[in-house]
């Protein structure tokens, strides 16, 4: 039976996937699509060799900077993964791509390569912002899911709605949503204060790490448009440029912003799943809400 260990960026989720396989004797699945990317280990939080310890991990690091994600195609690569895993324990962020490993996406219509090009253009010529303050008008639902300034999805969004008349979260609304039948599922979920203060201290080692290295090795080796596509949490602001403790504060506001969505989407979405807090239970008690002896 598959587990999925859920939660918010810098929740401690991935740390609760590797207990709990480690306890199965299993193996830890991703099913984020930024950390499969080769080249972006440090910004997206890919387990190092040694922060494996051991453990068997599928799925990170293997894709190309060139690739595009897509919830449905990762989707059916995270299965691929997970059926090819022994006690395979899921864990992701994202609910939106969750969605699509779970099958639950109503295949999305085909847009106009000229409906894109015009939206792209209002992008440039109005701001993302503007973008994003219409979207709202017209689907709040799907605006609350993304940051003002994801130039990608804002977009891809607007061309949707503008392509079909409808609704882009009616789009990706699914078709039977919840926990899937033999699924064990679990909700890292951090009080508010104490998430924001996971989301800092996480940056903060990720810059020691060497996360604005690893961006500059990127631009040099000639990936900028990769990553202007791309738009993976952080990054564009270690590629704008400026003095280091205002990219940092300007990266901790970004991902606390994002992590506070995603808390949101897991706590309205998935209102069955047993929720556990890292900072006020113990581990046992983790596994104890999995049913796990």
């Amino acid at each position: 039976m598959p587990i999925a260990i859920l939660g918010p960026t810098a929740s401690g989720k991935s740390a609760v996937a590797l207990a709990v396989a480690r306890h199965l004797g299993g193996e830890v699945v991703n099913g984020d699509p930024y950390q499969a990317i080769r080249g972006l280990a440090i910004g997206t939080g890919q387990p190092s060799v040694a922060e494996q310890e051991g453990v068997p991990h599928q799925g990170y690091g293997v894709l190309p900077l060139s690739h595009r994600p897509n919830p449905a195609a990762f989707g059916g690569l995270v299965r691929q993964w997970l059926a090819n895993s022994r006690e395979p324990v899921l864990v992701t962020g994202s609910g939106l791509y969750l969605r699509g490993i779970w099958d639950q996406l109503d295949a999305l219509p085909a847009v106009a390569p000229a409906l894109v090009e015009r939206v792209r253009c209002w992008g440039a010529s109005l701001s993302i912002p503007i973008l994003h303050r219409y979207l709202a008008a017209v689907d709040a639902d799907r605006a609350a899911a993304l940051h003002p300034h994801d130039g990608a999805r804002v977009q891809r969004a607007l061309a949707l709605h503008l392509a079909t008349g409808r609704a882009p979260s009616g789009l990706l609304s699914g078709l039977e949503l919840g926990v899937p039948v033999g699924w064990k599922v679990l909700v890292v979920s951090p009080g508010r204060e104490r998430r924001r203060e996971r989301v800092a201290a996480r940056v903060a080692a990720q810059i020691r790490a060497g996360w604005p290295e690893e961006v500059s090795g990127l631009l040099a080796a000639g990936h900028a448009e990769d990553l202007e596509v791309l738009r993976p949490l952080g990054y564009a602001a270690w590629m704008a440029g400026g003095p280091s403790g205002v990219i940092q504060a300007a990266v901790v506001q970004e991902t606390q912003a994002y992590a506070k969505r995603q808390a949101t989407w897991f706590r309205n979405q998935l209102q069955e799943a047993p929720i556990w807090d890292p900072d006020a239970e113990s581990l046992q008690a983790a596994f104890e809400r999995l049913g796990l002896p």
